[in-house]
This record gives C-alpha cells, structure tokens and sequence, in this order.
C-alpha cells in the first residue's frame, strides 16, 4: 500500500498517509486511459462546423455557356466545388462528437492515472489550506513551500472559498472540485495536491437491492349469515326442474326483415345501410323456377302474377287451337280461304276475336 507525507502549508512535515491500493496502486492501464481521454476531449468539441454545399451556393441556376461549339468544356454550374465561390465537397456539417463511455472504464482510468502519479511521488497532501484572505501571493508563495512546480492541479472542498480564490487567477493552476476529478486533468497535470479530506478511496457505498413492496392484504370477506332451518330444508330438497317451453326454431336464412335474421338486423348491424321497404325485399326474394306452379294463388310477389298470367294465356291458346281443329271440319271453301289468308302471322279467330 502506498504512503505519502502530509505536508502544512509551509512545507512542515505532519506525518504520513497511506493511501488506497485500490485508487494509487494498480498497474496504469494504458488503452483504457487513452480511449477515455479521447471521449472527454471529443465530448468538448461544440461541432458547430458547417460549409455549404453545392446546392447551398447561391446562384449558379443557368448553364454557363452551351454544351456545345464553344471549344470550353462543359460546364453545368458556376457554383460547382472547382469554380471560384462555388460549393465545398465533402466540406463538414454540423455534428455530435460526443462517446459513450461504460463507468467502470471511467473509474479505471482515473484510477490508473492517479496510480501514475503516485508512482512517480507527484502527489502531494495538504492537512488544510488557511487563507486568511484571497490573496494570490500567498497561494504562490504555498506552491513553492511545498516543491510543486510546473502544472499543478489542485483538488479543493467546494465551500472553501479563499482557497479558490487564491488559486484561480495562477495560470499553470488548475481548482476542482472532489466530484469533478477525471483522468484527462490528472494526467495533464505535473503535481496533484490534495487536502487530507478530498483524498479518493474506493471504498464505495453499497447498493442495495430495492426492497420488494410488500404485497396488499386481501380485504376479508363478509361474514355469511347463519343459515336458517327453512334454508337447510331448502338446501336438501331436490330443485323443481323448470318447465319446458316451446321454443320456436329458428328462422329461415331467406326470412324477411322481422326474423331475427332478417334485413332489419342487418340494417342494425351496419348503421349506413339503408333499410328497404317491403316492395324491395319483395323485389328481392330469390324464387324457385320450379316454385310457379305450387300454390300461385297465395303468392304476392308481381313475378308471380306475370306466371300466373302465362299459364292462363297458353291455357286459352290451347282451348283456341282445339276449336279451330273441330271447326275445319265443318268449314266451307270460302271459309278455309279466309283462314288461309289471315294465318300468315299466326292464329286468327273470326268468332272470338282473340289473336295471339
């Protein structure tokens, strides 16, 4: 474990301090510092940057002379990156340089570089800085007692503040704070000081686990009332079976608007659809061919009358045809000469005045 002598603000000698193996003895670890080192540098950049680029360039809109016959070469834009004023190719924008860096690289570079320099005894601990006054003579005046020379980087508690004061103005003199000690500053620097309460441990708070809420209680039930000897009676009694009622089937998949199945359930299902009247979904009913002659008397749909009157019109050509049949028998020669006249365009009757 290394040690170190605390030194007064003269240069007095006021006993030794061992300090942390785990903070200033481990073996510097070389890529670990660099690669820290550079996030924290990178992380500086403001990235603020910018050129324009060829389309950025105002002007340039026209070609500059034809493609062709002039002997030039051929030129699109007088903005182009080789033309005077033109846009920068490849030029930088705007960007974020920052890294993410894990912690544990963090703590080990700074671990490292604080081991670095206590190997090679650049580390100086102070028992207390005692400014009577912000007074930068003395603060140089301190420096030289204690042999620090060149850059110096000087871990101060935050609420002393004529120490800072007296530090901040010494341009090779670099204050912060406890919290804000990082590997770049201490490996810039020449000398770390520190006081005898700012020096870093490793010794870490540990966290704990969160503790597991503790699960509700379920809220008791309500007691039940005591039961009565009627319930008990009741409850050994078998249960009536309940009475069956007729049920009507269900209807048709072809039913009309006031089944269950019908159009109106589906004109409820769907708002936008428009219901239809009863001449629609009349209109609508999908008839069976062979359904025309079954019962046409009871049918109400027009199709049905237009069946109807088919049939009655054969029937009456069929009785028409039967009574010119018996009717040539006894026709005269001046009769069958008028018949044969008029039958050009189909059947004709001078009795009955019907022609089909």
């Amino acid at each position: 474990m290394p040690s170190v002598s605390i030194k007064t603000q003269a240069g007095a000698d006021a006993g030794n301090l061992d300090l942390d193996g785990q903070v200033f003895g481990l073996e510097p670890n070389v890529p670990v510092m660099h690669q820290v080192v550079t996030a924290q540098l990178a992380a500086r950049r403001a990235g603020t940057h910018s050129t324009k680029r060829r389309r950025e360039v105002r002007g340039g809109g026209a070609k500059p002379w034809r493609q062709k016959g002039t002997g030039r070469a051929r030129q699109g834009s007088i903005r182009a990156p080789h033309w005077r004023g033109g846009g920068v190719a490849l030029g930088p924008k705007p960007r974020d340089y920052s890294q993410r860096t894990p912690k544990k690289m963090v703590r080990l570079a700074l671990r490292s570089a604080l081991s670095d320099r206590a190997a090679e005894g650049k580390v100086v601990v102070v028992d207390s800085w005692s400014f009577a006054a912000p007074k930068t003579k003395d603060a140089i005046a301190a420096l030289d007692a204690l042999g620090v020379t060149g850059r110096a980087l000087v871990v101060v508690p935050a609420d002393d503040r004529n120490t800072w004061l007296s530090f901040r103005n010494l341009a090779s003199v670099h204050v912060i704070t406890p919290g804000e000690l990082n590997a770049y500053d201490v490996l810039v620097a020449d000398y770390v000081v520190f006081t005898a309460d700012s020096v870093p441990t490793a010794t870490e708070p540990v966290k704990d686990k969160a503790p597991k809420p503790a699960a509700r209680p379920k809220p008791a039930a309500a007691p039940k009332p005591a039961a009565t000897a009627a319930d008990e009676t009741a409850s050994t009694e078998p249960a009536a079976a309940a009475p069956v009622e007729d049920t009507p089937s269900a209807p048709a998949d072809d039913a009309g608007g006031d089944a269950p199945g019908g159009d109106d359930d589906m004109a409820s299902d769907l708002p936008n659809r428009p219901k239809l009247s009863d001449e629609e979904k009349a209109r609508n009913t999908v008839i069976d061919p062979t359904d025309r002659v079954k019962s046409v008397a009871d049918k109400t749909d027009p199709r049905f009358e237009a069946a109807k009157n088919k049939a009655d019109k054969e029937e009456r050509l069929r009785a028409a045809v039967e009574a010119k049949a018996s009717a040539s028998v006894d026709a005269t020669p001046e009769d069958e000469a008028v018949d044969e006249g008029e039958s050009g365009s189909g059947f004709s009757f001078k009795n009955t005045g019907e022609r089909s």
